[in-house]
């Protein structure tokens, strides 16, 4: 089974599932990702700040399946922001994939202490897309007040935001705006995962009460239910795994529907607390990894 598609606001086609492979180390991605697409995935999201993205290339090819069966996105790093350099990190990113061209490249954090060389970086994206060597573009991170001077800077509309979403930080009003605007929100950590190892006052989404009710309800895992709660309020979620059991249980959700008041619930578990670092300490001298060139 293949996941059902999403149409991004340009009439490109996307999985409702991608496969992540955050924090997975380059001597387990190769095995992951080939171990997602056989399962089913037809999407894989990496970055070039992950320093993966050449095993996510070998993985692709390693699968036998064509080139545009498998949905392709990444991430431009901050280090990398400005015009000239933005166009330079795609192609340090497709020379390392093995692409000629990638379905999906976003800006990675909206730096707004350098709020300039975001906008650079975002032209260039404008340019790629126009000379077709991507086919969407769009950001990550990006808070209601990014996105406003993004978008009086700037003409293409992103096609997606990636941010931090799952029921203890579900980021309504970015999600309402997202929407407004035509923008798919795109769910990383969709399953909680920065709960389990950032400190967190809350505990492991998994271990909620109410999910957890929730799965028993529906014969489903906790994680299932959470990923089948994104999907019903038109969100796209990136799980990640490198334990086949899990990734083929985080595929596993396409045959059962939460009802009205499950996934009310599961919105009432909104603590408003952020996982992942706050925009404003995202800055080039707190961040600023090298990208290496092959």
């Amino acid at each position: 089974m293949n996941a059902p598609l999403l149409k991004l606001n340009n009439g490109v086609e996307m999985p409702a599932i991608g496969f992540g492979v955050f924090q997975t180390p380059p001597d387990d991605t190769i095995a992951a990702v080939e171990t997602a697409l056989a399962t089913g995935y037809r999407h894989v999201d990496t970055a070039a700040a992950y320093l993966n993205e050449r095993e996510v290339g070998d993985a692709i090819r390693r699968s036998g399946l064509d080139r545009s069966e498998i949905f392709v996105e990444t991430k431009v790093w901050i280090t990398d922001y400005g015009y000239d350099e933005t166009l330079h990190a795609f192609d340090k990113s497709a020379g390392k994939l093995g692409v000629d061209q990638i379905d999906l490249l976003i800006l990675h954090q909206a730096l707004p202490s350098e709020f300039e060389l975001t906008i650079g970086a975002y032209q260039a994206l404008e340019k790629l897309l126009a000379d077709d060597l991507v086919r969407a573009i769009g950001v990550s991170n990006f808070m209601p007040d990014h996105l406003a001077r993004l978008l009086e800077a700037t003409s293409v509309v992103p096609a997606v935001n990636q941010i931090e979403v799952h029921p203890y930080f579900r980021q309504s009003e970015v999600l309402s705006l997202d929407a407004e605007h035509g923008i798919l929100s795109q769910a990383w950590s969709p399953i909680g995962g920065i709960t389990f190892y950032r400190d967190g006052s809350h505990g492991s989404t998994l271990e909620d009460a109410t999910i957890q009710e929730i799965a028993a309800e529906q014969g489903k895992t906790p994680a299932q239910v959470m990923l089948r709660w994104h999907l019903q309020q038109g969100r796209q979620a990136i799980p990640k795994s490198v334990t086949p059991s899990r990734i083929a249980e985080n595929f596993d959700i396409f045959d059962f529907e939460l009802t009205t008041e499950q996934l009310t619930a599961i919105d009432a578990l909104d603590t408003g607390v952020r996982g992942g670092p706050k925009p404003e300490q995202i800055t080039r001298e707190n961040f600023g990894l090298q990208i290496p060139e092959a």
